[in-house]
């Protein structure tokens, strides 16, 4: 079984992937999305959204990180492709699922899930530019509205060459509402070769258990579950106990103190408050915590009531 970290944007940036593969146990991150519209991005960009390719496309654990891409025009996503690839991206991954209305409102993300011979373009487009060794993934939804083009979407994926495909379980319009539908997933993999991994609602290590017998997957993509758990992907693999609390309040602290610039800086109040969010759901401290911490502004008065949980 092999697990890969979902690519979240605006949540799972380097920080995060470099705290959540510590363990070891994950065999592939994928970054937020590369926005490509009608220009080629400049390596500076590129080292930005993925500075892990300062060190060879890996984080410092040593688990590949490979560049998402998303957008609607295959020319320009071959482009960036192929920059990606020169600057060390481990393969390309391209996002066929993110359901934010402003992207679909541009024709980028789930929207062009209506549109399979558009998925067949891109893809073909990107495998092309890109050398044959290099992996081309892709990530979709059971669709947009319903889940009557899921296989098309997916033929259409596998015929231009894509070597592995993610399916979130779930449609746009259903967003992240439970439950996640694995068993269309396994209705999809019986209708194209190309490997599928299983993505949505696996919390637990039961839950990854349950998502591989009905979607007939063996490999697996978790996102919210590894925020709610850091040390899920151990967890699942080797059946180890759930990190502490205390143990868990010092990795909200390492991630605070990642280089970052004064802009980015002035975001960590928002995101450590946003990751107590998540760990609300395995750990009913963090529920205390975010009530002390969720007036304040200033990192330097939050920082050292997360210390005292330590």
């Amino acid at each position: 079984m092999k697990i890969i970290l979902a690519p979240m944007e605006g949540v799972v940036d380097y920080a995060m992937r470099e705290i959540l593969t510590q363990s070891g146990h994950y065999d592939l991150c994928i970054t937020e999305f590369v926005r490509v519209v009608d220009q080629l991005y400049r390596p500076p960009y590129f080292r930005k959204i993925c500075p892990e390719l300062h060190q060879g496309g890996k984080t410092r654990s040593g688990t590949p990180v490979r560049v998402q891409l998303l957008g609607q025009h295959p020319g320009w996503m071959a482009e960036n492709a192929g920059q990606a690839i020169a600057l060390g991206s481990p393969g390309i991954d391209l996002n066929f699922g993110c359901p934010a209305k402003t992207v679909n409102r541009h024709r980028g993300g789930a929207i062009l899930l209506q549109e399979p011979e558009t998925l067949y373009n891109i893809v073909k487009s990107v495998r092309e530019a890109i050398p044959d060794h290099q992996p081309v993934s892709a990530k979709m939804r059971l669709g947009y509205e319903t889940a009557d083009l899921a296989i098309d979407c997916a033929r259409a994926i596998e015929a231009a060459g894509a070597n592995s495909l993610t399916v979130h379980a779930r449609t746009k319009i259903e967003g992240y509402r439970p439950p996640a539908h694995w068993p269309i997933i396994d209705d999809i993999r019986q209708q194209v070769s190309l490997p599928l991994i299983a993505n949505g609602d696996i919390w637990s290590r039961a839950d990854a258990e349950k998502c591989r017998r009905l979607s007939g997957c063996d490999d697996i993509m978790i996102g919210r579950g590894a925020l709610c758990l850091p040390n899920l992907a151990s967890v699942i693999k080797e059946n180890i106990q759930p990190l502490a609390w205390a143990d868990t309040c010092a990795l909200l602290i390492r991630y605070a103190g990642y280089d970052r610039d004064d802009k980015q800086r002035g975001y960590m109040p928002s995101r450590l408050k946003q990751w107590l969010g998540y760990l609300k759901r395995q750990y009913p401290e963090a529920l205390i915590l975010f009530e002390k911490i969720k007036r304040h502004r200033r990192l330097e008065d939050i920082l050292p009531l997360i210390q005292q949980e330590i």
